[in-house]
């Protein structure tokens, strides 16, 4: 493996560097999603619960021990609980505003690896084959094989690893925004249905 980088010149270091941030990337970025996606209809349940008996604080310390946007979005609406209902949708607003970056952080780090990897291994093939031609200049009429061979193995090293690498890139940062949608979408129903539920006049300690 090591040889048939250094047989790949430069440009296949670089390859190198930029598909070992984009695994990182993803795998980061699979783990934080996955621990952010919830199971929302079953967590506010549990929070409605505990409201409708008047206990705030414990409502509270539940969103605080669930992970992801969800439980952070009730959170900030039930410390406002008693508040106007504009003012809530609004606090609402705002906690949507900050976990939305939270969610998309890295993605297009991701999308760049997919988008240069198959340029840098263009001019990893163009290098190569300018190789190939310096030699031909060089030595011609009587050209070594050797060298031709090793020009002409640099650039094809560099194109399959440049599209090997953005391939997968690609399909993952088309996959991770897919779940980056799935929770935002989650994140927008639950607002409405917390707002909902934190605006009923019948809940303990609103007013009439």
């Amino acid at each position: 493996m090591v040889e048939l980088i250094r047989q790949g010149g430069p440009v296949m270091w670089f390859l190198v560097g930029a598909a070992l941030i984009g695994a990182v990337v993803f795998l980061e970025r699979v783990f934080h999603l996955h621990r952010a996606q919830i199971k929302t209809e079953d967590f506010l349940k549990g929070v409605y619960n505990v409201m409708q008996r008047g206990n705030v604080a414990e409502a509270v310390s539940i969103c605080e021990e669930t992970p992801g946007p969800v439980a952070y979005i009730a959170r900030v609406a039930i410390l406002h609980h008693d508040e106007e209902p504009e003012f809530i949708r609004r606090a609402i607003e705002g906690a949507g505003l900050v976990e939305v970056p939270r969610l998309e952080r890295n993605l297009n780090l991701l999308a760049t690896v997919a988008k240069i990897a198959p340029l840098a291994g263009l001019l990893g093939t163009v290098l190569g084959m300018l190789k190939v031609f310096m030699v031909m200049q060089q030595d011609a009429p009587l050209v070594p094989m050797s060298a031709v061979a090793g020009g002409m193995l640099e650039a094809l090293l560099t194109t399959v690893t440049g599209l090997t690498i953005a391939i997968p890139a690609y399909t993952g940062y088309n996959f991770l925004v897919g779940r980056v949608e799935s929770i935002v979408l989650d994140m927008e129903k639950s607002s409405i249905e917390i707002l909902a539920f934190l605006t009923d006049k019948t809940l303990p300690g609103k007013k009439s």
